[in-house]
């Protein structure tokens, strides 16, 4: 019953619709923030480091 109450009608389909976004919008999100970090931390093991400087 709730699988059919899920898949016709209409809130169910608009929760599907929500579900599905959110996880789309995660798998960016991670992907984003993944590949920012990645690259600062490029930028910064390449940086020259001086000796009593911070």
């Amino acid at each position: 019953m709730a699988w059919e109450l899920l898949f016709t009608s209409d809130i169910g389909i608009l929760s599907l619709i929500t579900i599905g976004f959110i996880l789309v919008m995660a798998v960016y999100i991670m992907r984003y923030a993944m590949q920012h970090a990645r690259q600062e931390e490029q930028e910064h093991s390449s940086d020259k480091h001086v000796a009593g400087v911070h």
